[in-house]
């Protein structure tokens, strides 16, 4: 006896013949409201999240710039207030990271009211998955974007050019990796929503592939400092990887079709 893995999966959020009065109703004033109040509740948990790391402020910075070094030159400081705006940069930055999950909690309730009742109950599920990816891409980020990137620019020292960047421009660069990658690793999350409200197929997607490859090297091209195959490899691999695993989030969770339509 073989079980439909698609067909349980959606059973978790069964939207067929749903319950009258099941979806939220709220008017335009009141998605505002609700909107401000999510926006603020999540300021006051990046405020906590800063209260944290600002307390370690000194060490971040210190672990920080020995990260920097590791890869080659020297780094620099060229402005009187260059060290002290990027140590308030890293604390802002980690405040971020710790009140992530609460952050996306604050998303997904949201957005709840336009959902089903079993829906709004999997808000602990949808803030631990968008979590772990956001963290993915910050650890790929870490890991092996900056890294990768940083040791291709220092690799035009030589004899003559001595490779002497601003921890101003590093730290810059590293940050907006970060958040950049953290972003685009919530892709099967976008998926998720498109998936539920019968925005998109995985049978769409699936079509699309080759289209969706070719977007991840266009949008490589446009955001990497440079127009070398590597940098935009970094880049593009794990979209395309993301994509992939989002047309497996399509077919599990998504809007399932009346048998009818299927023919």
């Amino acid at each position: 006896m073989s079980t439909d893995t698609s067909e349980f999966a959606t059973d978790t959020f069964q939207d067929t013949e749903p319950a009258e009065g099941d979806r939220s109703r709220m008017s335009f004033l009141e998605h505002l409201d609700e909107l401000r109040r999510r926006i603020i509740y999540s300021l006051y948990a990046i405020c906590a999240g800063c209260a944290v790391s600002f307390w370690f402020l000194g060490d971040l910075y210190e672990a920080m710039t020995r990260y920097f070094s590791q890869f080659g030159g020297k780094l620099i400081i060229n402005g009187l207030t260059d060290g002290f705006v990027l140590q308030m940069k890293f604390g802002l930055l980690v405040g971020f990271l710790i009140a992530s999950p609460f952050v996306f909690a604050q998303m997904w309730l949201f957005v709840a009211p336009g959902l089903y009742a079993r829906e709004k109950k999997v808000v602990l599920p949808f803030a631990a998955s968008a979590t772990v990816l956001f963290s993915a891409g910050v650890w790929f980020a870490h890991r092996v974007a900056f890294p990768g990137m940083f040791r291709f620019f220092a690799s035009y020292e030589n004899e003559h050019v001595a490779f002497f960047p601003t921890i101003k421009e590093a730290a810059t660069f590293y940050i907006w990796m970060v958040l950049g990658f953290g972003t685009v690793f919530q892709m099967p999350i976008v998926v998720f929503f498109l998936a539920r409200f019968g925005i998109v197929t995985w049978r769409w997607m699936l079509k699309n592939i080759g289209y969706a490859v070719l977007v991840a090297f266009i949008l490589a091209a446009v955001v990497t400092p440079s127009g070398d195959p590597v940098n935009q490899t970094i880049w593009a691999a794990p979209m395309v990887a993301l994509y992939v695993l989002s047309i497996g989030v399509a077919w599990m969770f998504g809007k399932k079709r009346p048998k009818a339509a299927e023919k």
